[in-house]
Order: structure tokens, then C-alpha cells, then sequence
């Protein structure tokens, strides 16, 4: 049995809190549907959205170029204390922040009702 290729992708788009509105406004002035659901990063613990993006997989180009021109990464930083020292002094530590980290999976079936 030959294996057929997919024709919709589900787009997996993790974006930071502050450029949700960016991102759901690009998405959809391209016609992508986009459902976002809160959450929230392991590492910094901060604020996020996830975004759920449905659409055929000639578009998929489309959308990543849309979040790629929408996300942008951020240098923060994080206060880390400073191992040795007699006081806990914190030492300020860079950290690249943003983005959009997307992941793509083949959809075999789509039905909308």
C-alpha cells in the first residue's frame, strides 16, 4: 500500500505573551485560522501562547514566514546568584528570549462542520 503524502499540516507555534497579537494578526491577514491556548515556558516560567494554525500544506510557507516577520527575539536578564560569594548577591546573566519555535505535523484528515 502506497503511503499518501499529506495536505494539510497542523502548525504548533509556540510564541511569546507579547507578540501574541502580532502573530494571530499576521496569521489571520494571510486567511490562517489560528486558535491560541495559554501556557507557559519550562525554563523562564514566563508567559506564552500556543498557537494551533490549520491549513493545506502549500500555505505552510506562507505562515512561518508570517510568525518569523511577527516574533522577534529579545535579550533578558535573569538574575542568577553568584556561586562562592559570602552574600547572595545576584549577578545579572543574559538570556535570548522569543521567537517562535513551530512544529509541523501531517494531518491525514480534515473535516469541518
Amino acid at each position: 500500500m502506497a503511503e499518501s503524502k499529506p495536505v494539510h499540516y497542523l502548525l504548533i507555534a509556540i510564541v511569546q505573551e507579547q507578540d501574541l497579537d502580532g502573530a494571530t494578526k499576521a496569521l489571520q491577514n494571510i486567511g490562517a485560522p489560528v486558535t491560541y491556548l495559554s501556557s507557559a515556558g519550562g525554563f523562564l516560567g514566563r508567559r506564552n501562547a500556543t498557537l494551533l494554525i490549520g491549513l493545506p500544506v502549500e500555505r505552510e510557507l506562507e505562515a512561518l514566514v508570517a510568525l518569523q516577520e511577527s516574533c522577534r527575539q529579545r535579550i533578558e536578564y535573569m538574575s542568577l546568584p553568584l556561586e562562592g560569594s559570602p552574600m547572595p548577591m545576584p549577578a545579572p546573566v543574559p538570556v535570548t528570549v522569543g521567537g517562535a519555535t513551530v512544529f509541523a505535523l501531517p494531518v491525514d484528515r480534515f473535516e469541518q462542520f
